[in-house]
């Protein structure tokens, strides 16, 4: 007993040993552990913490673009998507395909079938194409109202366009939640537009229900900054209807134009067709701002620079001749004019107003010499870029390596330019000299504050011509408007002194050397402003091959682009004028007398005597009114509208007529005169020789194309064929 007790202690003891090692290794563990908090690598405050810390994203708000008026072009706003859940396993899913497709196709723009077919899929779940995304709340609820099993929802931002075809290309868009931004000012600006998101965190229990606590962290988000541009939504939304009415009537290659105020370099509207509403992105065709973004040659418009060029320099004299048709540039090459035969020895003025390509080699050949006319290039901002603070823009190619390359720059061929160039240098001619730098961000601001990050202004980058050279080169622009052998009669606006120059640029072939040819393939443009003694507006456009039917011209597109946004823009700019105001208009020569209470006999023969053409309207004997009225200067064979003191008063067929022409008799009878076109009447109503009463309507609608005999000396004909002029006598190509 005495053994087998001694043995059962000893077992004892060193079990006791054992159970203290392992207590004291235990213990020390646990020691250990309290120290370092630490086990196997891992932190066990954070664990703990992990499993009470809640941690929630605080999502920042991307900046919103907004017009000068401060109204929102690009804004976030909540959106909601749709999907459906198929799967039997789940307590809500589509039990009736047939059924949910019949109610929530036409909400989502789909066709039944489609739809049923999606719904009848073997998965656990579908999305429901684009139009069940972006949703706005009450079209989300539209659909919740239905009660629709296995319909559900998302929630999520997204980028809105709220006019939206507006200004698109400058613009840009962003793709579905705001993941990537894609072109316009929406990439470009992305880093300014992004939102920082925020956090917050906090303890919560076991049901993630937060705890009092008052040490939360909270990292608040920072919204993306708020952008104004210079974009006048008056003016940018006329724009983008009539570029669309064109695009329709005319389905042209593409086309571009641009609103700017000269003053400052502000642009006030641009746009570009082909185009696409960034709300629906997954459209778009064309992801090119041709107004920066693309270089051509840009035809006639540049004479413009050229005669300033040569009036800066002292070499011009308007009443000089020189003998029109064609020009022998070097022993290689002849340059005709348009018409190819010209119009025999002519002036200067007479050769700007024609659009002669000969009198402008000679300008740059014989009297301002290559070197001078590339400097006054320079001057003009062609070899550079503007600058303008949008992406993309596009270098110049100017042709400089001989003298038929200076002859075919002088009237815009050969040489490659933006529209943007085109429209900063001729800022100087309408800011008497100064040339100011576009530009369409106006300012960047801290969203929701005062606070600017930047704000822009007017620049000015040179004065390449001086003040009584811009004058003299507006009043010739002027001049290509409103006098009948100039290029530019299709783009009088009444009541208004509009001046600028046409353009009708060859294209070269895609696949071949040389030019396009064919009837309307050709880039027609217009480089306009008004009014012309102090312009406030100044609008560029051009239209790539128009279908035109075979008695159209080029102006016609573009004319209706330009008028529409020229006249605008003006009313906009409260300068519009009343028929009072368009006939007090003022020219040289002989002044009107007041006839009103003498004999029309008298007043009649007066008149003729003096050179004017006379209608009266009415069976009476004496003068009631008259338009023009006294004091206006008239030149000889315009037309003067005399009212008698008795009816009927019988309408004139005004087939032909001006508008000018046709307001007198609107006023003279006091009509209430409508308006359609520009140009010349080819439609009025009521229609000749029927009576009409004092304060009654007139209808006019007017073309660009005038109702002439001779379509051979007409100068809208004459300007469809602009530029069709590299008729060289050997086969040198000379467009490089």
């Amino acid at each position: 007993m005495e053994i087998k007790r001694a043995v059962t202690n000893k077992r004892a003891l060193m079990l006791l040993v054992c159970f203290f090692l392992l207590f004291l290794i235990l213990c020390g563990r646990i020691a250990y552990i309290q120290a370092a908090k630490e086990v196997k690598g891992q932190d066990l405050t954070a664990i703990a913490e992990g499993r009470w810390q809640e941690s929630h994203v605080i999502e920042g708000k991307r900046g919103t673009i907004y017009d000068r008026s401060g109204d929102a072009v690009a804004e976030e706003l909540q959106s909601y998507s749709v999907f459906a859940v198929l799967s039997p396993d789940q307590l809500s899913y589509v039990e009736d395909p047939e059924e949910t497709a019949e109610q929530l196709a036409p909400l989502i723009n789909m066709e039944t079938s489609e739809l049923r077919r999606m719904l009848e899929q073997d998965r656990f779940q579908v999305e429901l194409g684009s139009g069940a995304r972006n949703l706005s709340y009450e079209k989300m609820e539209e659909i919740r109202d239905l009660e629709l099993e296995g319909i559900h929802f998302n929630k999520e931002p997204r980028r809105y366009y709220p006019k939206q075809m507006y200004a698109s290309h400058v613009i840009g868009y962003t793709e579905r939640n705001m993941a990537v931004a894609r072109m316009g000012l929406e990439r470009s600006l992305d880093e300014l537009l992004s939102p920082q998101n925020g956090s917050v965190q906090y303890q919560s229990d076991q049901k993630g229900i937060p705890l009092p606590n008052p040490n939360d962290i909270i990292t608040p988000a920072e919204d993306g900054e708020d952008v104004y541009l210079t974009l006048d939504s008056n003016i940018q939304v006329a724009l983008e209807q009539v570029m669309s009415q064109v695009a329709d009537d005319y389905s042209p290659k593409k086309m571009t134009a641009i609103v700017a105020d000269p003053k400052t370099g502000e642009i006030l509207a641009m746009s570009n067709r082909p185009s696409f509403n960034p709300n629906e992105y997954e459209s778009v065709e064309n992801y090119t701002n041709y107004a920066v973004s693309d270089r051509f040659e840009p035809g006639s418009t540049m004479k413009m620079f050229t005669v300033a060029s040569a009036i800066e320099e002292g070499v011009w004299n308007a009443e000089d001749t020189y003998e029109s048709g064609s020009y022998k540039v070097d022993s290689e090459s002849t340059i005709s004019d348009h018409r190819r035969e010209g119009w025999g020895t002519i002036t200067f003025r007479e050769g700007f107003l024609r659009s002669s390509n000969v009198a402008m080699m000679i300008l740059a050949l014989e009297r301002l010499g290559s070197d001078k006319l590339y400097d006054y290039w320079d001057r003009f901002g062609f070899f550079d870029k503007t600058g303008i603070d949008l992406p993309n823009e596009a270098d110049s190619q100017i042709a400089q390596s001989g003298r038929s390359d200076a002859a075919t720059t002088s009237f815009g061929q050969g040489s490659a330019v933006t529209p943007i160039q085109i429209v900063q240098a001729a800022t100087a001619i309408a800011n008497d000299g100064v040339m100011m730098k576009p530009y369409i961000i106006d300012s960047i601001k801290k969203h929701n504050s005062n606070e600017v990050i930047q704000q822009n202004g007017p620049v000015e980058v040179g004065q390449p011509i001086s003040k009584e050279t811009a004058a003299e080169v507006r009043k010739l622009l002027g001049e290509v408007v409103s006098e009948p052998e100039g290029t530019g009669n299709a783009y009088q606006i009444a009541g208004f002194d509009v001046a600028g120059k046409t353009g009708t640029a060859q294209i070269l072939n895609e696949n071949a050397p040389g030019y396009m040819s064919g009837h309307g393939n050709n880039i027609f443009s217009f480089m306009g402003m008004a009014p012309e003694d102090d312009p406030k507006v100044m609008v560029y456009v051009a239209v790539e091959r128009p279908q035109l039917d075979e008695l159209e011209v080029g102006s016609e597109p573009v004319s209706l682009i330009f008028n529409t946004i020229m006249q605008r823009s003006l009313d906009y700019l409260n300068i519009s004028p009343t028929i009072e105001e368009v006939m007090e208009e003022t020219q040289a020569g002989y002044k009107m007398e007041n006839f009103e209470g003498i004999s029309i006999d008298e007043a009649v023969s007066t008149l003729e005597e003096n050179g004017m053409q006379v209608l009266t309207l009415g069976d009476g004997r004496t003068v009631e009114a008259q338009q023009p009225l006294e004091g206006v200067g008239l030149l000889e064979g315009e037309k003067v509208v005399l009212r008698t003191d008795e009816g009927p008063y019988n309408l004139p067929d005004m087939s032909g007529w001006s508008s000018r022409d046709v307001l007198k008799v609107a006023a003279v009878l006091n009509l209430t005169f409508e308006q359609e076109g520009n140009g010349y009447l080819r439609n009025q109503s009521p229609a000749s020789g029927e009576d009409v009463q004092i304060g009654d309507s007139l209808y006019g609608e007017f073309s660009s194309r005038e109702d002439t005999e001779s379509e051979e000396d007409d100068p809208e004909e004459n300007e469809s064929q602009e530029d069709l002029n590299l008729d060289v006598e050997t086969e040198r190509d000379i467009s490089n």
